[in-house]
């Protein structure tokens, strides 16, 4: 399954409605985009400071969306 972002890159955004400290632990680690999540291990994104279970839901729910999943970790 291939999915394009609106530049017609192989990313697409995160999720709407994503709090801002979750936004910020993705940012400050260089996740800015969907895909970008694929490299890293869903426990390694859990335990980021700023992200609750709400902000986790919403990012197993786009993936699973995409097709993507977290990194085997």
């Amino acid at each position: 399954m291939t999915n394009l972002g609106p530049t017609g890159d192989d990313d697409l955004p995160l999720p709407d409605g994503l709090a801002r400290p979750a936004r910020r632990a993705l940012a400050s680690a260089g996740i800015t985009g969907l895909r970008e999540l694929t490299a890293f291990p869903e426990a390694e994104i859990r335990f980021m400071h700023g992200m609750g279970p709400k902000a986790l839901e919403r990012l197993q729910r786009a993936l699973h969306e995409t097709g993507w999943t977290f990194a085997d970790g």
